[in-house]
């Protein structure tokens, strides 16, 4: 009898969510009846892995908005390869690059524990440790909106093709968001979460050897941890702004100065609309992080699966 409880109460629970996802629709309520604890469990782990190593926020915020860009914000950066399936993880943007796979497996693991069963998906569970790592750095808050499904897929060509990289220009990147959904404020509000982390040598060697537009002292200091020679250095850190563990304005002020690390943060000076955002969101940090949090709005609601569209993985590396 009481198996046959359990399985009722079970039901009843799967019922529930069936009817939340009929809707085709995400809310930030989604697992309120289904799992309430679901979102205070991840809040707790990503805390405790920010509160390990600082730098982890960034790298949970940079997870989300790779996947996002590639089919959608439906968990499929963190798929591995199989016999069916090739891995974005080894796009070029993404290799020996993207980090936190191990951070979300075990708040994974947390949320199915308090769960009772694996009905948090790992797309949702991308999106809102993004939210998450940014509070704790210092940044705003916004309502989730969940109930995305997970994907049976990934598409590392996508990756390739959907991934800014940190040698474009203004009008490439502007066309890369514009093919999300995205406008030029989304860009500038939604780069500015290079406020937080660091980067590779690799990826701002040509920068600071050629770049005109970049402060003649700023890539001197920069050379001395990172060496000319492409293979030599690759991996070498530099901080994307003065710091890089504080959600703030500061990444705005660096490429006011010509002190942005990236080339492809840089070029938003290029523009009047795009200079005009770096200016503003420079010196008011309100006006920043209202936009910023607007963006990742949207930003999450790109290609997302729900009904039965997608899944629920139970191992967010694995398919079903």
């Amino acid at each position: 009898m009481a198996f046959q409880g359990n399985v009722f109460i079970l039901l009843v629970i799967l019922a529930i969510a069936t009817t939340g996802l009929a809707t085709n629709s995400l809310n930030p309520y989604y697992y309120q009846r289904i799992c309430p604890k679901a979102l205070p469990t991840i809040r707790a782990a990503v805390n405790d892995a920010i509160r390990k190593e600082r730098r982890m926020g960034a790298s949970l915020l940079r997870l989300h908005f790779h996947d996002c860009f590639v089919q959608g914000c439906d968990a499929s950066i963190l798929l591995d390869s199989s016999s069916t399936i090739q891995t974005e993880k080894d796009a070029i943007p993404n290799k020996n690059s993207l980090r936190g796979f191990e951070v979300i497996d075990n708040i994974k693991a947390q949320v199915d524990n308090i769960c009772g069963f694996s009905v948090v998906s790992c797309a949702d569970i991308l999106a809102v440790a993004a939210r998450d790592s940014v509070v704790e750095l210092g940044g705003p808050s916004w309502d989730v909106k969940l109930g995305r499904k997970d994907s049976l897929t990934a598409n590392i060509t996508l990756a390739l093709l959907n991934l800014p990289n940190s040698t474009r220009d203004l009008p490439t990147l502007l066309d890369q968001f514009k093919k999300q959904g995205l406008n030029t404020k989304d860009l500038v509000a939604l780069s500015g979460g290079h406020t937080l982390g660091k980067s590779q040598c690799r990826n701002f060697r040509t920068r600071i050897y050629n770049d005109t537009d970049i402060l003649p002292s700023y890539a001197k200091s920069l050379r001395k941890s990172c060496p000319s020679t492409v293979g030599d250095g690759d991996f070498n850190l530099a901080n994307l702004d003065a710091t890089p563990n504080q959600f703030d304005g500061s990444y705005f002020t660096n490429i006011l100065m010509k002190k942005a690390l990236l080339h492809s943060d840089q070029v938003l000076i290029n523009s009047r609309s795009t200079a005009s955002l770096v200016q503003t969101y420079s010196y008011n940090s309100r006006i920043f992080s209202n936009d910023f949090k607007s963006s990742m709005v949207k930003m999450g609601d790109i290609g997302v699966l729900t009904g039965n569209q997608g899944q629920v993985r139970r191992h967010c590396r694995l398919v079903n």
